[in-house]
């Protein structure tokens, strides 16, 4: 059973989005992990926000702020029309410059962020042998179901907002998975849990806490496709626990990143 922490809230907030993709098979079954516009791993994360409207207010003022900045105005992702960083922040758009003010926002607000870590080329393997036809969202499910399986029965509502993707609704999809990730805890830790759960699926430019997890997804997966620690490293005391499923060098669970085991270059199982 988990480790006791510090009580949670009545209500919880908490915040999904993925990054990279799940995509491993092209057409006619070729396999495309690590092609271009592939990613090797996919990574789902969510972050608990102790106070989404504080955190909203500080963003925007900041987004605010960036547009009106003239060291800035000559960045084409800064341009209204772009539609990009003058609409909302997302990571891989952003300039530097702007990620910089925002990382720095977050640090500021009570923000914890969990996330699993798969590896395609793993999941391929486990396709191959099961011998079952691979499925996008179900393997987006399960990881819902894992990834949310602990953190669903200390408060009395939880309300889960996922990021958007595209225009069909996955709503019930998302619910089912979670209550799967709650069965398993009460199965596996003899805990239950009555929480309502309020499930929503929204685009990220009208959540700044959905801009927010993203960034720190950003900093993760940076970590794993580039190799590249500095940005995880500035942000990591908001990160309690990241499950990298597939590195099973010591225990085929895979392994468990936390404050007193930080992930570090060295430690990720070589590419």
């Amino acid at each position: 059973m988990p480790r006791k922490k510090k009580p949670y809230p009545a209500s919880c907030h908490y915040f999904g989005d993925e990054a990279g993709d799940s995509t491993i098979f092209g057409r006619r079954g070729k396999v495309l992990v690590q092609t271009a516009g592939c990613s090797r791993f996919f990574i789902l994360g969510f972050l608990h926000v102790n106070d989404p409207v504080s955190l909203d207010k500080e963003l925007a003022a900041l987004r605010q702020e960036l547009v009106t900045d003239t060291y800035l105005q000559g960045i084409p992702s800064m341009q209204p029309t772009a539609r990009k960083t003058a609409l909302t922040f997302h990571a891989t758009d952003d300039a530097p410059e702007v990620r910089w003010e925002v990382f720095k926002v977050l640090l500021r607000h009570e923000l914890r962020f969990y996330a699993v870590v798969r590896d395609k080329l793993s999941v391929y393997s486990e396709v191959q042998n099961s011998g079952i036809r691979y499925s996008p969202h179900d393997l987006y499910d399960k990881m819902v179901s894992r990834l949310f399986k602990q953190h669903l029965h200390q408060a009395d509502e939880y309300h889960v907002t996922f990021a958007r993707r595209g225009s069909s609704d996955r709503t019930n999809a998302l619910q089912l998975a979670l209550e799967r990730g709650r069965q398993r805890a009460t199965a596996d830790w003899r805990v239950s849990s009555s929480a309502l759960l309020h499930i929503n699926a929204d685009y990220s430019y009208n959540h700044s806490s959905l801009q927010a997890v993203d960034y720190m997804l950003w900093a993760l997966q940076r970590l794993y496709e580039k190799r590249e620690d500095r940005y995880i490293r500035y942000v990591w005391s908001m990160c309690h626990l990241i499950h990298d499923v597939d590195d099973q060098r010591q225990k085929k669970y895979g392994i468990y990143y936390n404050q007193k085991h930080p992930v570090e270059l060295g430690t990720l199982k070589p590419l």
